[in-house]
């Protein structure tokens, strides 16, 4: 399992988080063969599946289950260790596409203005919110923003997402003005003369993790009247759904969420799908 991972980090890039996604599949896997060895075949891969099942895992969680035994598997087949693969028959578990959830413009704008940006991590967090909402960062990349990855005069971040690969995001003019107002009056009370190379830090001077953002998120949705199930994803979403909403395209927003794959982007389809039909009722002579 050991090599698996080394080869998950090294040689397909991934973050901390999936290569502990995967440890923690693998080690449930494991736990339920017992003293069998890991290598096993399709017939008690499927019992395993089927004790998933049992155990009331999700259809979703079902499939990650899967894909990282499948990832697993894979590995082994190239390096030699088993002669073909167990889990090339197994079907993944159906999967409803559920609709994301997301902010309309009203509860953004409260959001935005929750932070007090008379304190020094108030102008912080504005300043991530706007960004956040501008670019539809992931929070692990936001977090993770260096000094020289925002070009303040050309509006636009570079930033490293999964699998190390970079891209380059629009960022707007309010988002910009954020975080100078933030570079200039919040982070250097925050740093008192300490150095860092990232741009959002906390009062002790260091990184700002995800779970502090969520931490603080949670804070100032409550203070803006959102008190359920709001996420930095929620953002996210909010982010790809707006830009949809005003016409943008796909593969452009495909591009800014840094999505390997088309097909990932398309669960805002449904926006796609309200747009045609207020196109056709507008439109059409007889909608």
């Amino acid at each position: 399992m050991t090599a698996f991972l080394n080869f998950c980090r090294i040689e397909k890039g991934l973050s901390a988080n999936s290569l502990s996604a995967y440890s923690a599949d693998l080690s449930k896997f494991n736990a339920f063969l017992g003293d069998s060895p890991t290598v096993q075949g399709a017939e008690e891969i499927r019992h395993y599946i089927d004790h998933l099942y049992e155990v009331k895992l999700s259809n979703r969680s079902i499939a990650r289950h899967l894909t990282t035994l499948r990832s697993f598997y894979g590995f082994l087949l190239r390096e030699g260790a088993i002669e073909s693969d167990p889990t090339q028959l197994l079907r993944s578990p159906r999967q409803w596409q559920t609709i994301p959830k997301f902010l309309n413009p009203e509860e953004i704008e409260r959001l935005l203005e929750a932070p007090d940006q008379t304190r020094p991590t108030g102008l912080r967090d504005y300043a991530m919110l706007q960004l956040l909402y501008a670019t539809g960062l992931r929070v692990s990349e936001l977090c993770r923003v260096g000094m020289s990855d925002l070009n303040m005069e050309v509006g636009v971040l570079r930033t490293t997402g999964k699998g190390n690969k970079q891209r380059l995001v629009p960022a707007g003019r309010e988002a910009i003005r954020a975080v100078e107002d933030y570079r200039k009056n919040g982070r250097p009370a925050l740093l008192k003369g300490r150095a860092s190379r990232y741009l959002f830090v906390t009062a002790r001077g260091g990184c700002l993790t995800r779970q502090a953002f969520w931490s603080l998120l949670t804070i100032h949705g409550k203070k803006a009247g959102i008190f359920r199930g709001l996420t930095p994803h929620v953002l996210r979403h909010s982010f790809a759904t707006h830009l949809l909403e005003h016409g943008a395209d796909l593969r452009s927003v495909q591009a800014m969420l840094g999505h390997a794959d088309i097909s990932t982007t398309q669960i805002y389809t449904h926006v796609m799908r309200s747009r045609l039909r207020d196109t056709v009722q507008k439109h059409h002579p007889r909608a």
